[in-house]
């Protein structure tokens, strides 16, 4: 590692640490660290909210599922970009019309603190797992373009995130998020020329990428690119789409937004960010599938890499470490973010009201920032299987929480006893495909493809059993106590 690029690292390092200190002591929000006072403007709520989607995972994983499996596979781009739009038109309103705190403040408020602490925990777990994730995608990157071992990146982009997080709380991360987006946007541009040329220009691999994958690289399913695996591919699109709406880390930035039509717009306005985002990386997922990598001395055999390993063998080193800037804006700007949300949770929902003694929110943020934080970088070094684990909680986090969020938003004759009998049908249904990433069996005798995937899209099964239980119950059982 030469000396330009330890300098271009370090100079990145120390301008986000600048930027998020300087942000804090510039806070508006009177120092309200969950939602900044209500203070955000629509162009820095949209910015901050599509850098916090244009995450780590969802660069590399689009690199990667564009190199292994064909575009039609490349799901998260488009869904993403409907969830953000689909909250933005149905959901952004009401909820900042209301003027909640967090996105569980309105479960408590129609379902009781019981199922909110309940629900809590999907919510937790599915920030903690999701910024471990990416933790881990930085710290592989680091190893693959500077030879350093993954561990020290951790630990130090871990640490960098939570001391201007918990100094300046959301609209630190907001400004922050803005420079990363700058950095993410720029730094995957400025590779693909390098990379291109490298590769033998785009006519040369848009069309080996046709000859090696076929219909595949088509975006839209069909019979000959996903076959019998087409409730699979609903249920992973679906999942994506509708799972994608009821995080904190979504509507933390929708409530601090100063009136519902901002709220509206920044959550639409990203949604269109995120889909034009994924196009650098999915051109270099294209590079990675058609590169001879034998030429380098490289068995690629690990499509994971496809993005670091494009970054680095073809493209100039300062340019490499520019893509490896980009990289590490990518991944703190969603670790901030998941954070933050994970704090403002636990803060808000969880501890403040089983105190029997007043809480300094903020003072409680600041500290569940710190021991969240530490947690997260703790999983990403000792934990083998985050994939997984986040994974299993999107799954928990479309199964239960949306249909519950969206039936305390939308439906008013739903209450707690509806709530808990929804939630125990979409458990067991869910629970009957397994999980083959945890070595969970299913117990129930679905059909499967030769690899082992479910045909039928159980987990979509689920959210809908929840929904049809819940609402049945709630009119058919018993009456609901309150309107």
């Amino acid at each position: 590692m030469s000396v330009l690029q330890i300098s271009i690292i370090l100079s990145f390092i120390l301008l986000i640490l600048f930027i998020g200190i300087w942000a804090a002591r510039k806070n508006p929000g009177q120092g309200d660290l969950i939602l900044s006072n209500r203070q955000l403007p629509l162009w820095l709520a949209l910015f901050t909210m599509s850098a916090t989607w244009i995450g780590g995972g969802y660069i590399n994983g689009t690199a990667e599922y564009t190199a292994s499996a064909g575009l039609v596979w490349v799901q998260a781009p488009w869904c993403y970009a409907l969830s953000l739009i689909i909250g933005g038109v149905f959901y952004a309103r009401p909820m900042r019309r209301k003027a909640y705190q967090t996105m569980l403040d309105p479960l408590e408020e129609r379902f009781g603190q019981r199922v909110t602490g309940v629900l809590f925990i999907p919510a937790l777990l599915g920030e903690v797992c999701w910024a471990a994730a990416i933790l881990t995608a930085l710290g592989t990157t680091f190893s693959v373009i500077l030879d350093l071992p993954y561990n020290q990146a951790m630990i130090a982009s871990g640490i960098l995130v939570l001391v201007y997080t918990s100094l300046g709380g959301l609209w630190s991360v907001a400004v922050t998020d803005l420079v990363q987006l700058i950095f993410i946007l720029g730094g995957l541009i400025l590779v693909l020329p390098f990379a291109f040329h490298q590769a033998g220009g785009f006519a040369n691999v848009d069309q080996r990428y046709l000859q090696n994958l076929g219909s595949a690289a088509k975006f839209l399913p069909s019979r000959a690119n996903v076959g019998p695996l087409i409730g699979y591919w609903l249920d992973s699109g679906l999942l994506l789409i509708f799972g994608g709406i009821p995080w904190q880390v979504y509507f933390q930035r929708v409530l601090a937004a100063k009136n519902e039509e901002v709220a509206m717009r920044l959550s639409i306005g990203a949604g269109f960010v995120c889909l034009l985002a994924a196009i650098p990386a999915i051109l270099i997922g294209m590079i990675a599938n058609t590169t001879d990598w034998t030429v380098f001395g490289i068995q690629f055999d690990n499509p994971s890499l496809s993005l670091p390993l494009v970054i680095r063998y073809l493209t100039p080193g300062w340019v490499a470490v520019v893509g490896l800037g980009a990289i590490l804006a990518a991944v703190t700007s969603s670790m901030d973010s998941s954070m933050l949300s994970a704090s403002s949770m636990f803060s808000w929902n969880i501890l403040k009201p089983l105190s029997r003694r007043p809480v300094s929110i903020n003072k409680s943020v600041r500290i569940s920032i710190w021991v969240i934080g530490l947690v997260t970088v703790f999983i990403a070094l000792k934990v083998d299987s985050i994939y997984a684990l986040w994974f299993l909680c999107s799954d928990l986090v479309y199964c239960l929480l949306f249909p519950a969020l969206t039936l305390a938003l939308f439906d008013l004759k739903t209450h707690r006893q509806g709530i808990i009998a929804g939630l125990i049908v979409a458990l067991v249904i869910r629970s009957s495909g397994g999980e083959p990433l945890l070595h969970i069996a299913p117990w129930f005798p679905y059909n499967q493809s030769a690899e082992g995937i479910i045909l039928l899209p159980f987990k979509t099964m689920a959210m809908l059993a929840n929904f049809l239980v819940a609402m049945s119950f709630s009119r058919w059982f018993l009456k609901p106590k309150t309107a």
